[in-house]
């Protein structure tokens, strides 16, 4: 078993209205869709409110080179994802002293968002004082399922290694992504759901020294996780990589496939550990969208109370990609929790995939 200790993130500083982001939609694709207001629903429809970027809206009105996209890139997500580590290991609500970065034995580093050789983690650590013999490990490509998997491999770190202390960073700024001259109805739709976000966890092994700076004696503890590959999905969901730079796959049929693919597969998970859905207390989900929302509900049987969590990180940040699930559990963990309660973890990306936890709130 393995525990998580804190959860922070961080919101990039430019913060921008969902009326305003369909105001600049209409004048950058009014030539491209004669339709174009009818398509604008998406973005009143989508019950996003606002959301963050790292970059001004003046910037997407402009041209920009993949290399200037990634320059821009490796720039902003070694800043914050720097600050972002700080206020994980020194969060009041979570911890009881400081952790030093030198406590750390290794870091998994989750992007789709951008390119980075070395990659994101080296550059943090280089601006913090992490031991050198700190394990790196980069995921690139898991996209929307990254910050779920990233925990799945936390988990199988600190359960080889039980006195071990993992950091797993996500980082995405999808909003430099943004292609202006890209006509797709998938960019359009991408423009009215992706946005940019941060978010760190520190997780331990059960026979960590770090147990003891936790403020809480009731921990979430990772039980088990299942990872799944749905073959021959490749078109479902990703990036076409082209001169200009990332362009966004998002199928019209992912609220189908949630709907159709992910019962069955979230039962058999949960019968592994003798648990029914019923026996969910809490549903940790990355909020794909409002659709995909709605599409666990019907295929899960849950109701809007056990997506209230997601369903406000969604209006209030949109879709950041692989952060965006840790946001979620940033904000179960500030609620009241009693042993024995249950929590189950679920994100879907790119393959297609979906990669789901067991967490059980545990005391001494």
């Amino acid at each position: 078993m393995s525990h998580v200790l804190s959860v922070s993130t961080y919101d990039p500083p430019y913060v921008f209205e969902q009326s305003d982001t369909a105001a600049l939609a209409k004048q950058l694709f009014a030539d491209h869709f004669p339709d174009i207001d009818r398509l604008l629903n998406v973005f009143a429809n989508g019950e996003i409110k606002q959301r963050h970027f790292s970059v001004p809206f003046t910037w997407f009105k402009e041209d920009h080179s993949l290399q200037e996209r990634n320059d821009l890139y490796i720039k902003q997500a070694t800043a914050y994802g720097r600050e972002v580590v700080t206020r994980c290991l020194s969060h009041p609500a979570h911890l009881n002293r400081t952790i030093e970065p030198r406590e750390i034995d290794a870091m998994i580093c989750v992007s789709s968002t951008g390119m980075s050789t070395p990659s994101l983690d080296a550059r943090i650590m280089n601006q913090l004082p992490f031991s050198p013999h700190t394990k790196r490990i980069p995921l690139w490509g898991l996209g929307c399922a990254g910050g779920a998997s990233g925990l799945s491999r936390a988990y199988e770190y600190t359960t080889a290694f039980p006195k071990s202390a993992v950091l797993l960073v996500c980082i995405e700024l999808c909003g430099l992504t943004f292609q202006k001259q890209d006509p797709s109805k998938s960019n359009l739709i991408g423009t009215s759901l992706f946005a940019d976000g941060v978010a760190c966890a520190l997780i331990c092994g059960k026979e960590s020294p770090l147990k003891n700076a936790a403020t809480e004696t009731t921990l979430p503890t990772i039980q088990a996780t299942q990872s799944t590959l749905m073959p021959d999905s490749e078109e479902v969901m990703g990036w076409d990589v082209k001169d200009s730079g990332l362009h966004v796959v998002f199928a019209r049929s992912i609220p189908h496939i949630v709907e159709s693919w992910l019962k069955d597969n979230v039962e058999n998970f949960l019968a592994a550990s003798e648990k029914t859905v019923d026996d969910v207390d809490h549903f940790i989900a990355h909020p794909g969208g409002k659709k995909v929302i709605t599409a666990y509900e019907k295929a899960l049987g849950f109701s809007s109370e056990m997506t209230a969590t997601a369903r406000h990180v969604l209006q209030h940040y949109g879709n950041m990609s692989s952060p965006t699930v840790l946001y979620v559990l940033k904000r179960c963990l500030e609620m009241p929790h009693q042993v024995g309660e249950s929590g189950l973890v679920a994100a879907l990306g790119p393959g297609f995939c979906s990669e789901l936890l067991l967490l059980e709130w545990m005391g001494d």
